[in-house]
């Protein structure tokens, strides 16, 4: 059986687990935190990064940092993880959602917008896929109404953004570290979240960051991760007394977490490598299927530069979508549909929908995700490619979508 996603030590992971436990520090803000840290703020100009212990955290952390008060409103994808919104649902937020684009589950950004009130606050760009959202527009759209972006990186450790983002209103994004002119995802917004489960690029089983790249935000966000103290500010003996001054919670993780993610770090090049190879095999030998409409493939927009997160396929169906999967089941193979729209979930229904969200309940009924992870043979992406060919041999009309609209189609 072929796996969705299998856990690997890459590298000398185990090795600094014993290192931490003979330092006797295993409680979090230790040397392989700050290791970690210092790892993303040299590597891509970050200005500042917690380590947390969840992305899920991060959002929390980063919900904070926004100073919401009840009924502010905050714009955001529908198909997204519950986490991009209830982090800022448990500060009274209003959630405002965008519909996805009709080629890509990333939100439409010409669409953000006409969303935007007196009450709005802030965007939450998802780099679904870790494929960037039109981050141009949408810091030009923070910069003219005054709102706080925030990045959802969560699947979107070393994948960029191409194109021009230079603006006196963001001077930190002149200190990222571009690669062949692109703007490492994670460091454009004012924060940003990543998430390192087990089923990402780079992972520890359960983790995540936060960046602050606002200068203004670097202060409290340590008092926040502080659990709402000025520790970080007393080891620097910046501050004469250790005193809660601020609201927080325990956010870090612990020096076993944070060693276990360095050397997976230290192996970043590798584990990427392989899985783009992987996307690449998959793209291009399902190209063919694409070409006679019977599904279709990741689409990337002219300003992303992915990382290989994740291969999808989008079936002409929902029905279709769950054959494949069954179909796929049954040879061994471990595939997966991925988010349900927010906005049509039960907890969001209490709430007037804005508007129907077509693309994305496009995306929700019929995306289903191919296995990817490091560690996976060649001889198994063959056959999983062999698999889903011989499915589609099978079916000999593609299933219509019921409820398609004439703007779904791609």
């Amino acid at each position: 059986m072929i796996p969705f996603n299998k856990s690997a030590v890459v590298g000398r992971e185990l090795d600094y687990i014993g290192q931490a436990v003979a330092n006797g520090k295993t409680s979090g803000d230790g040397p392989f935190t700050q290791k970690c840290q210092r790892y993303f703020e040299e590597r891509y100009g970050f200005t500042k990064c917690l380590l947390t212990t969840s992305c899920t955290d991060a959002l929390e952390m980063a919900a904070m940092l926004a100073d919401l008060r009840p009924g502010d409103e905050v714009i955001m994808p529908s198909f997204t993880f519950v986490s991009t919104a209830q982090a800022f649902v448990r500060q009274g937020a209003k959630v405002i959602f965008v519909d996805s684009g009709r080629n890509h589950p990333n939100m439409q950004a010409e669409q953000i917008e006409p969303l935007i009130t007196a009450r709005t606050k802030v965007i939450v760009p998802v780099h679904y896929g870790g494929v960037a959202c039109d981050m141009r527009r949408i810091m030009a759209l923070a910069s003219r109404y005054r709102l706080l972006v925030v990045e959802d990186a969560a699947q979107a450790i070393d994948a960029y953004y191409s194109g021009e983002l230079a603006d006196p209103e963001y001077p930190w994004q002149g200190r990222l570290h571009r690669q062949d002119a692109c703007y490492p995802l994670g460091g454009i917004a004012h924060l940003a979240c990543f998430s390192f489960h087990a089923t990402k690029n780079i992972q520890c089983g359960e983790g995540g960051m936060l960046v602050i790249n606002a200068p203004r935000l670097v202060q409290r966000a340590e008092v926040i991760w502080n659990l709402g103290t000025n520790r970080a500010a007393h080891a620097r003996g910046e501050v004469t007394k250790y005193e809660w001054v601020d609201v927080g919670s325990s956010f870090q993780p612990s020096e076993i977490t944070a060693a276990f993610l360095w050397g997976q770090l230290e192996k970043l090049e590798l584990v990427q490598s392989l899985r783009t190879y992987i996307w690449q095999r998959y793209a291009d030998d399902l190209a063919t299927l694409a070409a006679q409409g019977r599904c279709t493939l990741p689409t990337m927009p002219l300003h992303a530069a992915h990382n290989a997160h994740s291969f999808y396929l989008v079936c002409n169906g929902a029905d279709e979508r769950n054959q494949l999967i069954a179909f796929l089941l049954k040879r061994g193979v471990t595939a997966a549909f991925h988010y349900q729209s927010l906005q049509d979930s039960p907890f969001y229904s209490r709430t007037p929908a804005a508007c129907d969200l077509l693309n994305c309940r496009r995306f929700a009924d019929c995306l289903v995700r191919l296995p990817l992870f490091y560690g996976f043979g060649a001889g198994q992406v063959t056959d999983i490619i062999a698999a889903v060919r011989a499915f589609y041999d099978a079916v000999s009309i593609p299933a219509v979508y019921e409820a398609a609209a004439p703007e779904w189609v791609f």
